[in-house]
């Protein structure tokens, strides 16, 4: 079973363009779980312009399905991860003023600090998953500094699919089995939507995790929350 976890960012987005509480976040992360999605995500980021750490706080002890924060690994997010000890983080490069991911690591790169960081995180008993393209030397470069899974980042993927959908595919199913193999878990993210996540789902059937939140957010506009998660699922078992 791949599991649908809901990015709750944009949510934060839009009860901070007027203040207050509206929507409620809390409420809004309990629907949904309660429609059916698997896990909740949130990304808080250093100026707080959609999830802000007191959010975390305050999702972590009334939440029942798999927690994940996503987040550059500095010394705020992981004492965040140390109070929250969430199910699952996952690491990312952006630098602080991104307005979104844009790419994987780098981990050739990075390795050594993010073999440090992965060490540290995993030995608080928190699954780590780092974000990545499909370069099939990075993947192996990521088994090897200890991460427990992957997160495919798949925009590439959601840009070419209206054009050539098993040309955009192709490179995800190789990393993924090459990921598989290394002993890695994969989970997928970014510009996922209802028209593309069926095939990917059918073209990597092992999938443990897919992170949507954008996307899902615009499309409950339409058919309301619930029935949207419930669209979004059907896509993960079709």
């Amino acid at each position: 079973m791949t599991r649908l976890s809901v990015n709750i960012n944009k949510i934060a987005t839009l009860r901070n363009a007027r203040g207050g509480n509206n929507p409620d976040l809390v409420k809004s992360a309990l629907d949904c779980e309660r429609f059916g999605a698997e896990g909740i995500t949130v990304h808080p980021r250093p100026d707080e312009r959609h999830i802000r750490y007191q959010d975390v706080i305050q999702l972590k002890p009334v939440l029942q399905t798999e927690f994940n924060i996503e987040g550059y690994p500095d010394d705020r997010y992981l004492q965040l991860l140390q109070e929250i000890k969430p199910a699952q983080a996952t690491l990312v490069p952006d630098p602080p003023g991104a307005i979104t991911s844009q790419a994987g690591w780098n981990v050739i790169e990075h390795g050594t600090f993010l073999q440090r960081i992965i060490r540290q995180i995993t030995e608080s008993g928190i699954r780590v998953s780092i974000f990545i393209e499909t370069d099939l030397e990075q993947i192996e470069a990521a088994a090897a500094i200890g991460t427990d899974r992957i997160e495919l980042y798949t925009e590439p993927y959601a840009s070419l699919y209206p054009k050539d959908k098993s040309g955009a595919v192709r490179p995800y199913v190789k990393a993924a089995e090459l990921a598989q193999r290394l002993g890695l878990g994969v989970n997928a993210g970014h510009d996922l939507s209802l028209e593309n996540l069926g095939f990917l789902k059918k073209q990597i059937p092992f999938l443990e995790e897919v992170s949507i939140g954008h996307a899902l957010i615009c499309d409950a506009l339409y058919y309301g929350l619930e029935n949207t998660i419930g669209m979004y699922k059907r896509q993960l078992k079709a």
